[in-house]
């Protein structure tokens, strides 16, 4: 395996992760990204144990922790401010690790770069075309140029290029709702700084989190028709006036947000594949398996298709066994996870006063126990 060349089309959080999986077990390894420079964008990321139990395998968990903030529940409350349900991530935090981190999705994928072998990630590199030649793979991008590899990972996003390549007919779809992300400075407000919130309010939902240096991270998700121009020209103002009457700090922050920090777009997932991998071609991250945000699982889940991928290259013989191997042990987690998180999604989604009323009602009778074990389930990874 070490003789092998492997390429990665795409440096976001998934390709880059593979990168490092790979050069662990001293592959050459090159990403291709389509972007022609690296800006600090993006809003925040929540990373659970099974994330952070990955990053530690591949070395870079504490420089990671150092730069995001540490949380200690989960807590979705009502309109009023009313709790829903609460779940403190301490105890399971003892168990698997932090189970609850939140970090900025560009400082994240700072520490990723900067921990890869010097001139692993080329920029400005699209992905035109590629051609499987017996056991190789070849890419020619649109600058014109071309590269050739042992193994190609497509870890180019939801609408990545390679899959519409391999499986046209697998498109993102729709979730039913669009969502703004922004981080500002706190503009005066109180919040919990210990905790993860979501309000569930008949406009939508809304979230916030603390970031260190005083920064708070939200998102908001609104029921619209897909590719609304009316959401996507709606200002900072017109957000916080849409959820007029729901409780503080809502308005406040969505209000203090510059219209230069909000970043808008709508919710889409794909629905789960049968297969990962084609010859030397193999699905990594939003590629393969993209899900809606509402379990907080997208980014983890690509770290860990990383670590698991990494781990087979390493323990078998060919790649083809490797491979093979990688396919079993993702395709049904990651099915599962876009399942889960799309039923969530639509539920927390609900508009109607009485399923409202009766939703919050069932939340709030659920033993802690039950949700506790639910996210044990997706903290014990098998690496």
């Amino acid at each position: 395996m070490q003789t092998m060349k492997v390429i990665v089309v795409g440096g976001g959080i998934g390709g880059l992760c593979a990168a490092l999986a790979l050069q662990k077990q001293g592959i050459e390894t090159i990403v291709y990204e389509a972007a022609p420079e690296l800006k600090p964008v993006g809003a925040g990321v929540g990373l659970a144990a099974n994330a952070i139990q990955g990053l530690a395998s591949l070395g870079v968990s504490d420089a990671v922790i150092a730069r995001g903030k540490e949380l200690e529940a989960l807590t979705i409350f009502d309109e009023h401010d009313h709790i829903i349900t609460n779940q403190d991530t301490r105890p399971l935090s003892k168990k698997y690790g932090i189970s609850n981190f939140v970090i900025h999705r560009a400082d994240l994928h700072d520490v990723l770069a900067q921990n890869l072998k010097p001139g692993t990630l080329q920029l400005n590199k699209r992905c035109q075309t590629i051609n499987q030649q017996n056991n190789r793979v070849l890419v020619t991008f649109t600058d014109g140029t071309q590269t050739i590899a042992d193994l190609l990972i497509a870890a180019d996003g939801i609408n990545s290029v390679i899959r519409q390549h391999l499986l046209p007919e697998s498109k993102p779809r729709y979730a039913g709702y669009t969502c703004w992300r922004g981080v500002i400075q706190n503009p005066g407000v109180t919040i919990n700084h210990m905790i993860s919130a979501e309000t569930w309010a008949p406009q939508g939902r809304v979230g916030m989190a603390s970031l260190p240096g005083n920064r708070i991270y939200w998102y908001a998700c609104i029921n619209a028709p897909e590719n609304d121009p009316r959401m996507r020209q709606m200002t900072p103002a017109q957000l916080a006036a849409h959820f007029t009457g729901v409780h503080k700090p809502v308005q406040q922050v969505l209000a203090a947000t510059r219209p230069d920090q909000l970043i808008w777009g709508d919710i889409a997932d794909l629905k789960p594949l049968k297969k990962f991998v084609y010859n030397r071609m193999v699905l990594l991250g939003d590629a393969a398996h993209a899900t809606t945000p509402n379990m907080g699982q997208g980014a983890c889940q690509a770290i860990e298709d990383a670590v698991v991928l990494g781990q087979c290259l390493a323990q078998h013989a060919t790649i083809v066994s490797a491979l093979a191997n990688y396919e079993k042990r993702r395709l049904a987690r990651t099915a599962k996870v876009i399942r889960l998180s799309r039923m969530l999604g639509w539920v927390s989604q609900w508009e109607n006063p009485l399923l409202v009323k009766v939703r919050n009602a069932v939340f709030r009778a659920t033993p802690a126990f039950i949700t506790q074990q639910q996210m044990e389930d997706l903290y014990r990874v098998d690496f």
